[in-house]
């Protein structure tokens, strides 16, 4: 066989192809909705939430729900749960993240060792797999997908708005608490949607890294969404290939893909990028616009 034909012959596999497109599906939608969650301070939730729906995909076969509907529902609850918590102002929302969703990993990983999983195995739901990629995953992808652009299109001066400076906005008639908990919904939606191909462990860094290395390259908030949509896409892409290579979980090379362009951007800027990124959530505790340019082109 010769080298072409090596690196072709992923594609000559049915699992391989939707593996593939599922991954980017997944890495575009991370990189969208990585962006306002990044700029809004609320990386943990990334990875809290995660394991907060790992609970609700454990728990929802023994109550006899549907996976996507009960761990949705699970992962909502836990979300609106965190931001009714940490809005009390006496505990943060850091505190409240660990404890709801630390809570929810530990009933999930009790649930599937005292009766068993009849869906994807533990590893796979923890670091992702291309193996087991159905029409229905696919559909769910493109599904989220399509929800999250939507809601961010149509609301898109409301988000900007609220994320900047949602003091103003909550005058200005921007329902921020309403704007917080439609975020969530997306992100849940997201992360349910994501777990096969990502895993538990891994999404947060899929939300996050495209988006911190969409603000090293960009002041402008509009290109900081195409630029984090596209590289979370073609980091898909490029990790789930060498996930097939390589046999690594597909996870773990995605977001080692993700990892390697933030290194190039930070080497080739020389470090200026990251000066950049370093204030990306400072707005949330001062109330003050972020240092962004033409954030509304």
């Amino acid at each position: 066989m010769t080298l072409w034909q090596t690196l072709l012959d992923p594609f000559n596999y049915q699992f391989f192809q939707k593996g593939l497109v599922a991954a980017v599906i997944a890495g575009a939608l991370c990189g969208l909705i990585g962006v306002y969650v990044t700029l809004r301070g609320m990386s943990y939730i990334g990875h809290g939430l995660s394991h907060a729906i790992f609970g609700g995909y454990a728990a929802a076969p023994l109550l006899g729900i549907p996976v996507v509907l009960g761990a949705g529902a699970w992962g909502l609850a836990s979300a609106l749960a965190i931001n009714a918590v940490a809005r009390t102002k006496r505990i943060g929302a850091d505190a409240a993240i660990g404890v709801v969703t630390t809570a929810s990993f530990a009933l999930g990983v009790a649930l599937l060792t005292k009766f068993g999983n009849k869906g994807p195995s533990f590893d796979a739901l923890l670091f992702g797999s291309i193996n087991g990629v159905s029409t229905s995953d696919l559909l769910l992808l493109a599904g989220a997908l399509l929800f999250a652009a939507a809601v961010f299109t149509v609301l898109y001066r409301a988000f900007l708005f609220s994320t900047f400076d949602p003091e103003v906005a909550d005058v200005s008639g921007v329902s921020v608490r309403r704007m917080d908990a439609l975020l969530m919904l997306v992100l849940s939606v997201s992360i349910l949607a994501t777990l096969k191909i990502i895993g538990v462990t891994l999404v947060a860094a899929t939300l996050v890294i495209p988006a911190v290395v969409a603000r090293m390259l960009s002041d402008s908030f509009s290109r900081m969404l195409w630029i984090s949509t596209g590289l979370g896409a073609a980091a898909g892409a490029v990790g789930m290939y060498l996930s097939f290579q390589l046999e690594i979980p597909s996870g773990t090379t995605i977001v080692l893909v993700n990892a390697a362009v933030f290194v190039a951007v930070l080497v080739v800027t020389r470090g200026q990028a990251l000066r950049r990124a370093g204030g990306l959530d400072d707005h949330v505790e001062s109330g003050a616009p972020a240092p962004l340019a033409g954030a509304v082109r």
